[in-house]
This record gives structure tokens, sequence and C-alpha cells, in this order.
């Protein structure tokens, strides 16, 4: 059985950069221990990747698993589930073959994942990381989105290269600990848990 995920982002369709959304990710999941058979497609924009996948759904396969891994972009609610918030964030209705197993959220972005290593933060960008920029949120999931990436580009603002979407991002994806991914950020622990389980 092969996870076949859609993540968002990735940038341009430059080969490059592909090449690194796939490295960064494939790090990532072998970091964690996800000893599963996966196949990452770069998403691209947020309702490509959603079209992609639910593409995917309706064509299905006995040997593959399709999987949508997105930002959420805002707060989670309270008892609502992955497919509850995109119907809501997105008027994403749920594909008629897809499950509720199927669907994951980077809460309330990727880059939210970057902060629940800091250490790594500083091993990558070096002496020049303020790491006093980034607060001691005690919930990182309830962190809004602008509040993440305007703190990673004060924390970066005297390196000589900043925090940036892109390579720098697959680079620190690479890098980061998902022990520590996990802990703080329950729907990452949801999505690793899941592909264990295949």
């Amino acid at each position: 059985m092969t996870a076949q995920l859609y993540i968002e982002g990735g940038g341009d369709r430059s080969k490059s950069l592909e090449t690194r959304f796939r490295q960064g990710w494939n790090q990532f999941f072998e970091m964690a221990e996800v000893n599963r058979r996966m196949k990452i497609v770069r998403g691209g924009g947020r309702k490509q990747t959603f079209d992609r996948f639910a593409t995917a759904v309706s064509q299905p396969r006995p040997d593959i698993v399709p999987i949508l891994v997105v930002d959420s972009e805002t707060p989670v609610q309270t008892g609502h589930s992955v497919w509850q918030h995109l119907k809501a964030q997105d008027d994403w209705s749920q594909p008629q073959n897809a499950g509720d197993d199927q669907a994951f959220l980077m809460v309330q972005v990727m880059e939210t994942w970057f902060l629940a290593d800091r250490e790594a933060l500083q091993r990558y960008f070096g002496a020049c990381f303020r790491k006093s920029e980034l607060k001691q949120w005690p919930r990182l999931e309830d962190v809004p989105k602008a509040a993440v990436l305007e703190a990673l580009d004060r924390a970066t603002s005297q390196c000589s290269r900043r925090y940036a979407k892109g390579r720098v991002s697959f680079e620190l994806l690479a890098n980061i600990a998902p022990a520590r991914v996990r802990e703080a950020c329950p729907h990452a622990k949801d999505l690793i848990d899941r592909l264990m389980a295949l």
C-alpha cells in the first residue's frame, strides 16, 4: 500500500524547487520513522492541491491511498473535523470517495511546525538568529498565520539568508525534529500516526 500525499505548496514549477520540496518532505517523514511507501506530490496552490486530490479519489486504485495535506490558514474550531474546517474555510466538500482519515491540516501553517524546534532554527540560521523574537506561545496551533510568519521574519532579519518560502522552508523541514512537532502540534501528530498505521 502506498500513501500518495497531495501537499500544498512548492512554489513555481521549477524542477529544482520540486526536487527540494520532495526531499524536504521525505526527509521529515523518514526522521519521523514512517516506514511506509509514500509518494509526495507537490500540490502547488491551495485549490490546485485539493483538485488533484479530488481527482485521485475519484479514480481509486487498490494499491494507493490518496491523502490531502493543506494549511488550515485559520484556527480549527473545537470539535470540528478536518472536512468541517475545510468546508467552512474554503467551501470544499468532502469528495464522495474520500474518507475522514484522508485529509490533514498544518495548523495554522507549515511554518508553525518550525517553531516547535527552535534549536533546529538556531542551527540552520546560525549566530545571527534571534530566538528572542519567538514568543513562548503555550499552544502553537493557536498562533495566527501572520504572527508565525512575522516572528520568523524578525528572528532572521539580521541573517544573510532570511526565512523565505521555497528553498529555505524545504531545507528547514528536512532538519526539524518530528518528535517535537508531534508534541507541539496535535494535527501533525494525527498525520504521522495515520501514515504509520497504513
